[in-house]
């Protein structure tokens, strides 16, 4: 079933008046934040992206650049939240990633003016949301491969998290955070040993708290 054919039989099926797609990028790695999207495609651009976009893992990085170019073009709209370093070392990785979803959601139906109890999420994972806006959601796994208004939101997700590292790589030189975009490769546990967590690394997480209490 290609991407465009699942979402079209929910909205056969299921009927909701407006249905988006929930993604995040960054629940691995060992800093910057995680960072969720929602999605949602008009009809009209519907045959103009589905050939570009697909899961954001499947796609070069100028692809997913290109893609997003091409669906805010087309009329696409999204909705972003965000958990940082410190909120994800209070509340855990999974509460976090529930928080920006949440917040990528609610920002969503605030920019286009839909309504929330005609609308449904589709939220990649086996998870439900919590603290979820008030409307109705379905778990889709492997959702980013299965649904396009999922895909969408994970290629953006990806877009604006792999920026934003570049940012931090630029504030936080020698972890190379532009590289790796946070992930824990064999340069960037060196880096951890060499020079210590800095303020956008995950305390919560193990190679970070081991590499904290090494200099200590």
């Amino acid at each position: 079933m290609h991407l465009s054919e699942f979402d079209a039989e929910i909205l056969k099926t299921v009927q909701p008046a407006f249905l988006l797609g929930v993604d995040e990028a960054g629940r691995g790695p060992l800093a910057g934040p995680v960072t969720a999207c929602a999605a949602w495609i008009p009809a009209s651009a519907v045959p103009l992206i589905s050939p570009l976009v697909d899961d954001s893992k499947k796609l070069s990085p100028s692809k997913r650049e290109h893609a997003l170019r091409l669906m805010l073009d087309s009329g696409v709209r999204f909705g972003f939240g965000y958990a940082g370093p410190a909120e994800i070392d209070r509340v855990n990785i999974l509460e976090a990633t529930f928080n920006a979803m949440g917040a990528a959601v609610g920002r969503l139906l605030y920019y286009t003016g839909a309504d929330p109890r005609a609308a449904l999420a589709l939220v990649d994972g086996p998870h439900r949301i919590k603290r979820l806006p008030d409307c109705a959601q379905r778990p889709v796994v492997d959702g980013d491969a299965r649904s396009l208004s999922i895909a969408a939101a994970s290629v953006c997700a990806k877009v604006l998290r792999d920026r934003w590292l570049a940012v931090l790589d630029r504030r936080h030189p020698g972890y190379g955070l532009a590289g790796h975009k946070g992930y824990g490769t064999a340069a960037h546990l060196e880096a951890l040993r060499r020079l210590g967590p800095s303020p956008e690394h995950r305390l919560s997480f193990a190679p970070v708290r081991a590499a904290a209490e090494a200099l200590r």
